[in-house]
């Protein structure tokens, strides 16, 4: 299930980017069945891409995924991870300076990133009637989707997770920045996958990516202002790899267990198809059935001798079994 929705949240995500990779301006659609509206829209204005977008963004793929190739191959070697990403962000923003590519080709760049921090103020505790209904919601499915992406990972590196104290963090990282007119806190797929492709691996990477984040809003905003949309596509299309050839292990899930593969085509269709939120709740209600239908109906056998030994298995799943001339062996799982 897990995998399923990750896989189902990374084809959402890159159906978001995919209309700046071709520098078409399309409204982004909220709602329900944001990745089918999204790709009928982008083929219906197909014929208005721009040409320096779509070369860009065909340079900086091939670029990133080459960096990653490399790396992929040669890490017992190299001591510290390329930095792709960087060149690839620096390279763009001065070729996009330079070669003026907003005012001779229309292509759509960051523009004016305002600097520095809104003055703190209390929260305005008067409309909490107003939005505490939308709160509940939002509060489950940031804890629930930062606890399964910790646990994805946790999984691939091999480590645990403590859901508790991913709750109490998620708690005080949103009550802090509510004095700051911040976003509510939780995990973000994109940025996360982009981490751990750049070989992130503990939370001196978060303290560098905030101190970076910091001096971009304090200092350097203004230098980025060139900077073709269509590259930081590229660099989150790109950092989606690894979810999205989930989808090559499907027919080896179906041969070690059809339930499995079912969840996991069942949460990623219903995460990419309606929506992030709801594809989480059908997966978990859909995996809680299965569970339940298994306990409800376990596997029951026979069992015969193999040859001349004490050891019996299932007849109907070995050949060349003795089944016992006056006693019936059942097993019941």
């Amino acid at each position: 299930m897990l995998d399923g929705f990750a896989t189902g949240a990374s084809f959402t995500i890159l159906t978001v980017q995919a209309k700046y990779l071709l520098g078409l301006k399309i409204p982004r659609h909220q709602g329900y069945g944001t990745v089918v509206v999204t790709w009928i829209n982008i083929f219906a204005n197909i014929h208005k891409t721009n040409l320096c977008d779509l070369i860009t963004s065909a340079t900086c793929i091939i670029i990133l995924v080459a960096g990653k190739e490399i790396q992929e191959r040669y890490k017992d070697r190299l001591k510290i991870p390329l930095p792709t990403e960087l060149v690839v962000v620096a390279g763009a923003t001065l070729a996009s300076h330079f070669g003026e590519f907003n005012t001779r080709y229309h292509s759509s760049i960051s523009g004016h990133i305002p600097t520095g921090f809104i003055p703190p103020q209390v929260p305005a505790f008067s409309m909490m009637s107003r939005v505490a209904l939308d709160g509940i919601p939002v509060a489950v499915i940031s804890f629930a989707f930062t606890v399964l992406l910790s646990e994805m990972f946790a999984k691939k590196h091999g480590y645990t997770v403590r859901p508790n104290q991913e709750m109490v963090a998620i708690g005080l990282c949103n009550v802090v920045p509510s004095f700051f007119h911040c976003f509510t806190t939780s995990a973000a797929l994109a940025k996360t996958m982009v981490k751990d492709s750049t070989g992130c691996q503990t939370q001196v990477s978060s303290l560098i990516s905030a101190l970076v984040v910091l001096l971009v809003l304090l200092f350097f905003a203004p230098y980025f202002q060139a900077l073709q949309k269509c590259v930081l596509a590229c660099i989150i299309i790109v950092s989606l790899r690894g979810a999205l050839r989930k989808f090559r292990d499907v027919p080896a899930k179906w041969r070690a267990s059809r339930t499995d593969a079912i969840v996991w085509l069942v949460a990623m269709s219903a995460t990419a198809l309606i929506s992030v939120e709801l594809g989480l709740l059908v997966g978990i209600v859909f995996s809680m059935s299965c569970i339940i239908y298994e306990t409800q109906n376990p596997k029951v056998s026979l069992l015969g001798r193999i040859n001349d030994t004490n050891l019996y298995e299932d007849i109907e799943e070995y050949k060349n079994l003795t089944a016992p001339s006056r006693v019936k062996i059942f097993r019941f799982q």
